[in-house]
Formats: structure tokens, sequence, C-alpha cells
């Protein structure tokens, strides 16, 4: 299901912002109309490791946003992290042609590593800046691993010609600056940025994400300008350390923007608007520990700490890895998990429900060996449910809110000890599942009788 309209706040860069963008052009124009503050500096140490730092950089952010894109199946982070993932490996073959690292002198699948890193990145850039709603969004994601794998299977045979001097990067002469080649390489770079840049800065704001918004467009703005530097920058000159320096401040700068968030959902200002407020139907599992008070009171906290790991390394891999579900959150002796969360799993309420009973058969193994542990009440709940962020930048979850929830949490409370106790809508899908009717069934918060149901098998 869609979610609701996003929010019409857009991030607006300050003033003062632009005009730091923008004074790296300046000073570009600057040394190229004056050729002699165009100084020289061939430090082939300095450049290797410049080039390495913000390669390093660009792959961090790429590890960081390819796991945020997994986590919550968003297709924006997902191209934001391939941008990120092109220019680290460009950008660490570039590192590699230092004289005197792999090659005693360059050659030409090492002088366009960072031309054609950059316009690569910037394709990506320009994807993750597109209408991605829906339909679209899902076939990305349903790709990703092809998609990721062509980008490093490209940079690793770029890589292995460049080294090899195999045709058609084998020319021991590599272009000229301003050139042909370098030239239209930087004219479509500088397209595809210039685009995610004016996309970016239209996007619809999350709560407390306009900083990282304004990171991303900046650093697309330096990475364009980087584009124009390399092809116009004389090699080992000021314009050519130019745009290693740019390149450099732009994944810096998302990388510093990005840790001042909130570490929970670190890149949520990123996220599609289905991804960050959506409406669907999940299944939720509530379980904890009938008598887990009574039991911290009688014993020491290394032995309640003991028994709470014991179960739940039973409990939580049949929730999660077996039957596809979600930990919401751990909390104490309570366990929350949601199906379906993410959307895709048309038998959410199945699976939460096989998980109930995985779970309780598992745990009952842990509890036959120890006598007078605690055992687990489990209660499963279908519904429409809000998805999304809670909380702004002081404090950001990814979480479900609704009755739906709420009833998950009643039924955990009046479920049997060693029980799964399910709610009307989960049981109605559940063809041939074994059931028995809880009757006069009330719980907090709610008026009247709820209709409920003891699972007994699937």
């Amino acid at each position: 299901m869609t979610g609701p309209a996003e929010p019409s706040a857009r991030a607006v860069p300050r003033p003062w912002a632009a005009v730091l963008l923008v004074a790296p052009v300046a000073g570009l124009v600057v040394l190229l109309a004056r050729p002699a503050w165009d100084v020289m500096w061939q430090h082939h140490r300095a450049h290797f490791w410049l080039v390495l730092g913000a390669a390093a950089i660009s792959a961090a952010l790429a590890y960081a946003t390819g796991t945020a894109a997994r986590r919550r199946h968003d297709a924006r982070v997902f191209l934001v992290s391939l941008a990120f993932l092109a220019a680290a490996g460009f950008l660490g073959l570039h590192a590699l042609a230092t004289p005197g690292v792999l090659l005693d002198g360059s050659n030409a699948g090492f002088a366009l590593a960072t031309p054609v890193g950059l316009l690569v990145a910037g394709a990506f850039a320009a994807a993750s800046a597109t209408e991605l709603a829906g339909g679209r969004a899902h076939a990305v994601m349903r790709r990703s691993a092809l998609i990721r794998g062509a980008l490093l299977a490209v940079m690793v045979l770029w890589g292995v010609a460049s080294v090899g001097g195999l045709a058609p990067l084998d020319d021991p002469a590599p272009p000229e600056r301003a050139s042909g080649p370098l030239v239209w390489l930087a004219v479509a770079a500088l397209v595809l940025y210039l685009f995610a840049v004016v996309r970016y800065l239209r996007l619809p704001s999350h709560p407390g994400s306009v900083t990282l918004l304004l990171a991303m467009a900046s650093a697309f703005v330096l990475l364009a300008e980087a584009s124009v530097a390399v092809a116009l920058g004389r090699n080992w000159h000021a314009s050519w350390w130019e745009w290693h320096l740019l390149m450099l401040a732009a994944f810096a700068l998302v990388a510093v923007s990005a840790q001042r968030q909130w570490y929970e959902e670190r890149f949520a200002g990123l996220y599609l608007g289905e991804t960050a407020r959506a409406t669907r139907e999940v299944t939720i599992l509530f379980a904890d520990l009938q008598g887990f008070t009574s039991f911290s009171e009688r014993n020491r906290p290394e032995d309640v700490t003991e028994m709470l790991n014991a179960y739940f390394t039973s409990a939580i891999p049949p929730v999660v890895e077996r039957y596809g579900g979600t930990v919401d959150r751990l909390v104490g002796d309570a366990l929350m998990v949601t199906f379906n969360r993410d959307g895709g799993q048309p038998d959410h309420a199945r699976q939460a429900a096989a998980a109930g009973l995985a779970i309780q058969e598992a745990t009952a193994t842990v509890a036959d060996a120890h006598p007078g542990w605690p055992r687990f009440r489990v209660g499963v709940n279908t519904g429409e449910v809000a998805v999304g962020i809670l909380g702004t930048a002081g404090g950001r979850t990814f979480t479900v809110i609704g009755d739906a929830v709420n009833l998950a949490a009643r039924l955990e409370s009046a479920a049997p000890v060693g029980g799964v106790l399910i709610g009307a809508e989960t049981a109605r899908q559940l063809s041939g599942a074994r059931t028995e009717r809880v009757e006069g069934l009330e719980v907090k918060g709610k008026t009247g009788v709820v209709e409920a149901y003891r699972l007994l098998g699937l």
C-alpha cells in the first residue's frame, strides 16, 4: 500500500553555503587564467594518501548506506550506496596509478579511472534523485544484487586491464587535459550531478533530516566541480590538486553529516516517502516471560542475564532467520517482532503464527533443562498500521504504530504460559490452522469482549 502524502518542506541552501560551494569554481578559473599562479608541486606520497583517503571515506559511506538500504529495502539509499561504491573503486585505482606504486608510469586506464568513476557515480546519483515510488523502487531492490555485482565486475575488469596493459586501456600516453575524452566525460558528469542537485533540493524532508539532504546536494556540487577540474587541471599543479581536494571534501561532508544524525536511523533523510511513512497490513508478535519480575527478585543479576541470553539465543533465530520477521525491539524480557513491515511478505500472518509456535517449542526445551525458569507467553495480531520513522534528530527509530500493535501486546498479556494467542484477523488468514476460541476475553484499553484464539497448530 502506498503511504500518505509527503510534507511539502524542502531543503533550502543558505546563501553563505552557496558562496562556499561556488568558490572552488572561481579558484579554478583564476588558476587557469593566471598560469603563473598555478604552481606545481609533485609529491607522489601525498598524492597516494590523499586519493586513498578519499576512496576509503567513500567506501565507508558505500558500506553504511548499503547496509541501511538492505535493512529498510529503500531504493534511493541503495542507489546512493552505488554512487559511493563507484567513486571508491575508481578512486582506489587512481591511487594505485601514483608513479612507483604498481607501475613506473601511468596509462590510459589509470588516467581515465577518476573521470570515469565520477561519471558512473554521477549516473547513480542522478538515478537516486528520480521518481522511485511504488513499482520502480521495488524493481530496483529486486535486482539490487545483480546491479551491485555488475558494478563490481566492471571495476575489477577495469583494474585488471589497467594493471595488465590490456587494450583499449594500454595507451602509454594518457589523454591530455582539455582533450576530447576528458571534456566529454566532464560534461556528462556535470549534467548528471547538477540534475541530482536540483532534484535533491526539491525533495520533501523528513523531520530532523534536512541537514543530510543539504550535505548530499552540496557533495554533488563539489563532485561536479571536481569533474570539470579533472578535465582542465594541469598535472601536479594547483589546478590538478584542486579536484583531489574537492572529492575528499565531498565525501567528508557527507560522512560528518551522517555521523551527526541519530545513530539508529542515520540515513533516514534519504528515505523514500513510502519508506519513511507508509500504511500497510502487518502482523505483530509480542513475547515476554511470565514471572520474570519474581525470578529477578530471587536470583542474582548475572543469573538473570544468563537466563535471558539462553532464551533469546533460542527464540530469536526462529523468528528472524526461519520466518522472515524483523525484531523491532528487545526490552528486558520482552520481544516485539514485525512481519511484512517492509512489504513483500504476503503470507505474513502464517509466518508470524509459525514463528510463535517455534518460539514456544525452542524455549520449552531450554525451560525443561532449567526447572524454575519462567516461560514465555506469545501474542500475535494482524492489522493495518503506520510504518516509518518515529521521532526526530534527537532520537529516531523505525517502527510500527497503530491499534493492531496495542492489541498484539494485550493478547500476549492474556496468553497462557507456553501458549500462543492470536487475534481474529490473524486467525482468518490461517486456513487449516488448529485453534481454540477464547470466550469472554476482555483486555485493558478495549471496550467489550475481544475475539481471540489459542493457536494449537498449523
